[in-house]
């Protein structure tokens, strides 16, 4: 498998490459972010039952 390196940034929430590059359509790529903190996200479950019956 080869790789390939390309450095970007993120505008009006798309990634954007600094590089001209061209990728065929439904390209699997894998985007690694370096020196972000992930925002945590507030979740409201559901009440559960022990026993639903």
């Amino acid at each position: 498998m080869a790789i390939l390196t390309v450095e970007g940034i993120v505008e009006n929430g798309q990634i954007r490459p600094r590089d001209q590059v061209v990728l065929p359509e439904h390209t699997k790529v894998y985007v690694v972010i370096p020196d972000v903190e992930a925002v945590p996200t507030a979740h409201a479950y559901g009440p559960r039952l022990v026993h639903p019956e």
